[in-house]
């Protein structure tokens, strides 16, 4: 058994940042299988993950091996066959759906390929939406998302929906909307696999550099080797589980 929160570091010689207290996520033997017929595909085998508070850690892989599905397991979206998620202290998947909904509101931002934002709403209202879901004051929640609509550099488009943004803008946008709660850890899925070199290399930098200024966790699916290399650890999921990659 491989501790996925001990190993892989990154290139370099770059160590695992080590956060005060708890790890911000764990998780410990997580499993899942997907069943068609009589063919059982075993997709995630006995994962183990330890996350420090404010620790960048890339997750490559190879098509199909499972990125996606282990994200979503992480961030209480998809449930596992077996084992224990805990996010800031809490088994994530032993809560009931509405405490679930809840710290994953508070604890956790999701940045996804696709930006995943609601075309009816502007820029604004799509950031400050997780803040209106938890019935915090509009006025609040607008004010604070357009602190960082202006922190991403988005000040002249607060009130452009999203098919009136270019994709770069569309992702700087889901990037505040993740961030608007204060989470204490992020999970991105392929960020930049929609963008082309120039948007991809500005959003990866803008991630790094609010990771930085807000010390929230990042965990992020990535096929770019290059964008991987420049966080604190890389993991490489083969064969269901995580590992040093081969070959960095």
């Amino acid at each position: 058994m491989t501790d996925a929160g001990v190993s892989g570091n990154a290139p370099g010689g770059a160590s695992a940042p080590r956060g005060a207290g708890a790890p911000v996520l764990s998780a410990r033997g997580v499993c899942r299988s997907f069943h068609e017929g009589s063919t059982t595909l075993d997709v995630l085998v006995d994962v183990q993950l330890n996350v420090a508070r404010g620790e960048r850690l890339a997750i490559i892989g190879a098509s199909g091996s499972g990125k996606t599905t282990l994200l979503q397991i992480l961030g209480g979206l998809d449930q596992p066959d077996a084992g224990v998620v805990e996010v800031a202290g809490r088994d994530i998947h032993a809560l009931s759906e509405h405490e679930r909904s809840t710290l994953r509101n508070r604890s956790i931002g999701f940045v996804y390929q696709f930006h995943h934002l609601l075309p009816e709403f502007s820029a604004l209202e799509n950031v400050a939406m997780p803040l209106l879901v938890r019935r915090e004051r509009t006025a609040a929640a607008a004010g604070r998302a357009r602190d960082l609509l202006l922190r991403v550099g988005l000040g002249e488009r607060l009130n452009h929906r999203p098919h009136q943004l270019s994709g770069g803008e569309r992702q700087r946008t889901a990037v505040a909307r993740a961030l608007v709660t204060s989470p204490a850890l992020v999970l991105a899925d392929e960020p930049t696999g929609n963008l082309d070199g120039r948007n991809a290399e500005q959003l990866f930098a803008l991630m790094l550099e609010l990771n930085r200024e807000f010390g929230t966790s990042l965990v992020v699916v990535t096929h770019d080797s290059r964008l991987a290399a420049r966080m604190d650890r890389v993991l490489e999921l083969s064969g269901g589980a995580l590992q040093a990659p081969q070959g960095l």
